[in-house]
Formats: C-alpha cells, sequence, structure tokens
C-alpha cells in the first residue's frame, strides 16, 4: 500500500500542471476576490457614514456646537475640509456629499436669524445613505434651534422682569439662561426618555460574522482540496484503462487497502494544500494590504479539521472513481459537481446569504460543516468541543463516500 502511494506521489509531483493548479490557483482566485470584495462582507470596519463638512465659519462657537453634536448623534462621524479640495472631490466622486456650514453661523444663530446649511450631494450619490444623513442634520439642527430659542425667551423674560419691583426678582436673566445651559447639558447626558436596546434571551448570542479573508481563505482552499478528488479518481480511471491497476489486484492486499493506498497521496497534497494556503494568508496577506488570516486559539481543533477535510475529499475521489463512466465524466461533470457543491455550501460566501431552501440544502454537502468549522474556530475563536459536530459530519461523509465507492468499485 505504501509503495502504491509513493509511486502515486512520484507521478504528481512531476505534473506541473497539477501543483500550479493546486496552489497558485486557489492563491489568484483569494487575491483578487478578497482584494474586489474588502469591506463588502463584514468585519471590523467602521460602520459610520463618513459626512465631509467644510466650515466657513471656523472659530464660531455654534459651528463647532453643530459639529460637536452631529458626531455624538449617532451613525455618522465629521470629517473637515477646505471648500476648493472638497468641491473637487466631490465632482470626481471621490465623496459623494458636503455639508456647509455658512460665514457668520454663530452670529446668526446667536442673533436669532435664519440660517441654512447646505448639504450637496452628487447626482450618482447613494440615495438612501443622503437621506439617512439628512435626517441627522435636520435633528441636530432643530435641536440646537429649540435650544437657542428658549434661551432667547428667557432673555426676554429676563429683560421684561428688569423694570419690575426687585421683590419679584426671583431670578435673573444670567441665572434663567445658566440653569437653562445647564439642563441642555443634562439632557445629552441623561436625557429624560432613554431608549435601550435589547435582544430576546433566546437570541442573546451574537454570531461574528467572517471578514473577507476569513471567508475566501477557509472558502476556496476547501474547494480547491476537494477539487483533488478528481486526481484521485483520474488516477484510478488512468490505471486501469493501461491495464496497470489489474496488475496491483494481483499484489497480497485486500481490496480496501488497495483503494486505500490510492487515496494516500491527494489524502498528502490536500494537507499541503491547507498549509500552503494557509501560511501565506497569514505571512503575506498583510504586506499587500489585505488582513491577516487569524488561526484561532485552538491549533489541534483546526489539525483535526484539515485532516478530515483531507480525508473526505481523498474518500470522495473514490466514490467519482467508481461511478465514472469516462475522463470527460471525471474532469468536466466532476468539476461542475464539485463547484456546486462549494457554493452551496457557503465557500464562496456565507450561507445566509442563499437563504430559505438553498440554505438548508447546503448541509448536505460535506462543504457545508468544513466551512463551519473553520470559521467557528478561525473567526469565533471556538474550540475542539464546539466544532465536534462538524467534526463528526466529515467523518460520516468519509464513511458513505469510501463505503459507496468501495461496494460500486470494478475491480476487474
Amino acid at each position: 500500500m505504501i509503495n502504491i502511494a509513493l509511486k502515486d506521489m512520484q507521478i504528481f509531483l512531476k505534473d506541473r500542471g497539477a501543483v500550479i493548479n493546486l496552489f497558485l490557483l486557489p492563491m489568484v482566485f483569494i487575491l483578487v476576490l478578497s482584494t474586489a470584495m474588502q469591506g463588502l462582507i463584514g468585519g471590523d470596519e467602521d460602520s459610520l457614514i463618513t459626512l465631509p463638512v467644510v466650515n466657513l465659519d471656523p472659530g464660531g462657537e455654534a459651528a463647532q456646537a453643530l459639529i460637536d453634536a452631529l458626531n455624538e448623534a449617532g451613525g455618522i462621524k465629521v470629517r473637515l475640509y477646505d471648500q476648493a479640495e472638497a468641491q473637487a472631490l466631490l465632482e470626481d466622486l471621490e465623496i459623494e456629499r458636503v455639508l456647509t456650514i455658512p460665514p457668520n453661523f454663530t452670529v446668526d444663530v446667536a442673533a436669532g436669524r435664519p440660517v441654512t446649511l447646505r448639504l450637496v450631494s452628487h447626482p450618482d450619490a447613494n440615495e438612501t445613505t443622503t437621506e439617512s444623513v439628512l435626517r441627522v442634520v435636520n435633528g441636530v439642527g432643530r435641536g440646537m434651534s429649540l435650544q437657542t430659542q428658549l434661551i432667547a425667551s428667557l432673555e426676554q423674560m429676563g429683560a421684561m422682569l428688569a423694570a419690575s419691583p426687585p421683590e419679584f426678582q426671583v431670578f435673573t436673566a444670567e441665572k434663567n439662561v445658566a440653569q437653562a445651559q445647564s439642563q441642555f447639558e443634562r439632557s445629552r447626558t441623561a436625557p429624560l426618555v432613554a431608549v435601550e436596546q435589547t435582544q430576546p434571551e433566546n437570541l442573546s448570542e451574537r454570531v461574528e460574522g467572517p471578514n473577507v479573508v476569513q471567508q475566501n481563505v477557509p472558502g476556496y482552499t476547501i474547494i480547491f482540496v476537494f477539487l483533488t478528488a478528481q486526481t484521485t479518481a483520474l488516477s484510478i480511471y488512468t490505471e486501469k484503462k493501461q491495464g496497470s491497476f489489474r496488475r496491483l489486484l494481483a499484489a497480497p492486499m485486500s481490496k480496501a487497502a488497495l483503494l486505500a493506498g490510492k487515496m494516500i497521496p491527494n489524502f498528502v497534497t490536500g494537507l499541503i494544500q491547507i498549509v500552503v494556503i494557509f501560511g501565506i494568508s497569514v505571512f503575506v496577506l498583510p504586506m499587500i494590504g489585505l488582513d491577516c488570516l487569524t488561526l484561532g486559539g485552538d491549533p489541534l481543533a483546526l489539525v483535526l479539521v484539515s485532516l478530515l477535510v483531507a480525508l473526505c475529499s481523498t474518500s470522495l475521489g473514490i466514490l467519482i472513481a467508481a461511478i465514472a463512466r469516462t475522463e470527460g465524466q471525471i474532469g468536466g461533470l466532476g468539476t461542475l459537481a464539485l463547484w456546486t457543491m462549494g457554493a452551496v455550501g457557503g465557500c464562496l460566501f456565507p450561507p445566509f446569504l442563499l437563504g430559505g431552501l438553498l440554505d438548508t440544502a447546503g448541509k448536505v454537502v460535506p462543504h457545508y460543516w468544513a466551512i463551519q468549522a473553520y470559521q467557528d474556530l478561525i473567526v469565533r475563536g471556538r474550540g475542539l468541543a464546539d466544532v465536534t459536530t462538524e467534526m463528526l459530519a466529515l467523518l460520516v461523509f468519509t464513511g458513505v463516500f469510501f463505503a459507496i465507492g468501495l461496494w460500486r468499485f470494478e475491480f476487474d
């Protein structure tokens, strides 16, 4: 059995095209798609909407208060620009919108004169985002207007009371305004009516989603490791066609041991694939601006899952060899089936994006359990005890593939 495995390994290493397909092609997919999808799949990126602001009233207290209020309102963060720079960036669509605070904003607000904030958006700007920004700006503006009007009213009342006898002047205008401003400040830190967001107890555990690297690296690794099943099947088909497989049957070993010997080379290459792709993702991807792949906190669990993924792929190769009748079926139909399994299993994109029936259907392919195990370890920081279900599922798939392959295999 070992001699059979060594012979197949030597044949594989001489095939430069196979080596490229196993190691270079997966990294091309990972690099291109991870770069293109950066920021589209969850992760640690800041989710706040950036609002470019041109402040034509620099040094004005009301202008600075407006900027602070926008930052504190939630949902957006202010970034200040020079007027000419903002105009140029807006025309080139490098920014989608810009809010301009007019000159003399502080003076006009203090005098109670109407003031207009100008929000200019590019015609191709996202309308939903612009509407969200507009609502925040309007809310902050109304709050400032109400505060200014109340203070003005208190000052007018103080002026009216100034002509009254001293015994009626319990509070001066200055005290009233100071008290009102104190209440305004307190309302920001300790509002009278607050909203508390909670979740049902049975849904309180948040399932962290992967970023593009955490999705693409294990996803395409699984796909290309399972594509090596074709190599196992094609090796067996070629030897049967050439007649060398019949000579192997004369060796003093069981038929199961013979097929196991054919599995070893691709099992080893599958493991090497995983090590190489994961290694490049840890050390090389950060050098080109992508996120570094973290490997979680349980190396033993990661190794065991990888062993089962490679073993399951190789046993699938035995099944393909048993049911395929032509080289075309192994190549064309096999590739289509394996890519489809990868897509349905959630290796190309998170399974929940499929929704409904397809999300459920993914559980009938080993790719689903493999990607779930890897992401539990890599993304969510779980350990061996948390991926036993996924590992058991991969082991069951391995046994079923090998058993059916052994049963249907034509040794003659």
